[in-house]
């Protein structure tokens, strides 16, 4: 009976342990993915294996970056490292009179030689790196010289590129937006030319530890023919270097990069120089209109004044403060001082005209007070009447201009009373303050609106020459 109970136990085992063998069969069937039961089901459908992928080695070991100290140059105390320097100018972007500055974007790449960045390769390809491998090598450290702000480009990355040879060959690219200062001459704005410069240096090591020159000489530099500026004109770009010399610490080599600039004058025409222009040939219309319209020619003269007050102020606002005479403050001053000789020319006319109706005035009175206690004088010529009322024409003073003191006493004493008339009225003439010799000097006084005249011909004549000179000069 033990026995049959002990055979019983033993194939009971038997049997568990066969199903749960043939329940991890199973569950091992189902749990392969199914690209591996299509290889399984095919081995002709095996690839081969990529060596790239299966060869799991890091940049840094085939580098070798931990084998080499990176914080000392390529070739330490040996002879002076060769960097070359080519960029590629993307965009101009602006040019600030008021700061004296401008700013560009450009391609900055760096070439020199690492041999211990040097590695084993079949094909002779290189490796290309973004900018998390800069940090870990040795780079060149070169600044832009009188840059105000610079900064890399970072959307979506940082704009840097790494470039590794087999060799040992490095290039070094980076996107880099810089404004720099420009000094700029404005004695001919806006007719001026203006020569910009970009320096490039290093900042620690001399010439004696990094020699910095341009890759392939003047086609180190590449510009974008759409380049373009809305005030001037891009007339040339060009390389060149030399040795800048610091006291305290030795010779550095530089580049420059230059380029000149030529300002559109049509800008500065249509804001500025017609504007002004107008304003003094509107204050000419003055010398039209009659001089006792007194608030039509004052208020047209303040009115073209004020006006260019306003045009310099505003040419002034987007220049700086400089201490010399540019070419635009000569045309509008001059400008300036048109419209103003205009305004007095009038205060002239006005002047005049007053002190010319106040002596006539009082000559009516005084004559109209002697013509009270003299005899009557019907009968006489007009010649000889004509100076009692106190009025004058220019055909009166030329009928007196043959009377004097000695023929009025050499006449008949019929004619006394005649040439008493004439010799009070001679006398009333000179106690008036003329004291003018001759008619002409009469005249003038009698005619003041002849400055008026003059003035239509000698201010539209001197503004035209001033014109011509000016643009001689400066064009």
């Amino acid at each position: 009976m033990a026995r049959y109970v002990r055979f019983l136990l033993l194939l009971l085992c038997l049997i568990l342990v066969g199903e749960c063998r043939r329940h991890k069969s199973r569950k091992k069937r189902w749990s392969t993915p199914p690209t591996e039961i299509h290889k399984l089901g095919n081995p002709l459908s095996k690839k081969v294996a990529d060596g790239t992928k299966t060869r799991k080695v890091k940049t840094s070991h085939l580098l070798r970056i931990d084998d080499h100290d990176f914080t000392l140059r390529p070739a330490f105390a040996g002879p002076a490292v060769p960097v070359g320097v080519d960029v590629q100018v993307e965009s101009l972007d602006s040019i600030s009179e008021v700061d004296m500055d401008f700013t560009m974007t450009l391609y900055l790449r760096h070439y020199w030689k690492d041999e211990r960045l040097a590695f084993p390769s079949t094909t002779n390809k290189s490796m290309t790196f973004d900018g998390r491998l800069v940090k870990k090598i040795w780079v060149p450290d070169v600044f832009f010289v009188h840059s105000k702000r610079s900064f890399i480009h970072d959307t979506t990355t940082d704009n840097i590129m790494l470039r590794v040879f087999p060799d040992g060959h490095v290039l070094y690219s980076l996107r880099v937006t810089v404004t720099a200062a420009c000094n700029m001459d404005f004695s001919r704005f806006p007719l001026d030319s203006q020569t910009c410069t970009l320096e490039l240096e290093s900042y620690a090591y001399t010439d004696e530890d990094l020699m910095l020159y341009w890759k392939s000489g003047d086609e180190s530099l590449s510009t974008d023919d759409k380049i373009s500026l809305s005030q001037f004109l891009i007339q040339k770009f060009h390389t060149t270097s030399r040795l800048a010399f610091y006291s305290s610490t030795g010779w550095y080599n530089r580049l420059y990069i230059n380029f000149t600039l030529r300002r559109h004058i049509f800008f500065f025409l249509l804001q500025t120089y017609f504007p002004a222009t107008l304003m003094v040939m509107l204050s000419w219309v003055s010398f039209w209109i009659d001089r006792r319209a007194v608030p039509a020619r004052v208020s047209l003269g303040i009115t073209t004044v004020l006006t260019m007050s306003t045009i310099i102020t505003g040419v002034n606002a987007s220049m700086p403060r400089v201490s010399y005479i540019k070419a635009v403050d000569i045309y509008l001053w001059v400008s300036f001082v048109f419209v103003f000789l205009s305004v007095l020319e009038y205060a002239a006319v006005n002047y005049l005209t007053t002190v010319r109706d106040g002596k006539e005035r009082k000559l009516r009175e005084k004559a109209a007070e002697q013509s009270q206690n003299l005899p009557c004088t019907c009968g006489m010529s007009h010649a000889r009447t004509m100076m009692l009322d106190g009025t004058y024409s220019e055909a009166d003073t030329n009928s007196l201009a043959g009377y004097t003191r000695a023929s009025m006493m050499a006449e008949d004493a019929s004619e006394k009373q005649e040439r008493m008339v004439v010799h009070l009225s001679l006398d009333s003439e000179s106690t008036a303050g003329t004291k003018k010799k001759g008619i002409r000097g009469f005249r003038i006084i009698q005619n003041t609106h002849a400055i008026d005249t003059y003035s239509r011909m000698i201010f539209p004549g001197a503004y035209i020459l001033f014109n011509l000179i000016y643009w001689c000069v400066y064009c």
